[in-house]
């Protein structure tokens, strides 16, 4: 999967394997976590979101185990 740098202070590289639907965020501390059934509109936003951490935490943290 090709990671995708952004600008952001929580996260430094996001990546989105559309058939699979799985995205990887490595957050600025260092750490890649895999998020699983990752629906493609929420990559799409989580890329054009003006504040990255608030759109992570809005739309995406604790909603896509693996």
């Amino acid at each position: 999967m090709q990671m995708i740098g952004v600008s952001s202070s929580a996260m430094v590289a996001v990546g989105y394997d559309p058939h699979t639907r799985r995205m990887k965020i490595t957050f600025a501390q260092g750490h890649t976590y895999d998020f699983c059934g990752v629906p493609q509109h929420v990559f799409d936003g989580l890329i054009r979101a003006a504040s990255k951490g608030s759109y992570y935490n809005d739309h995406i943290k604790d909603r896509y185990p693996c």
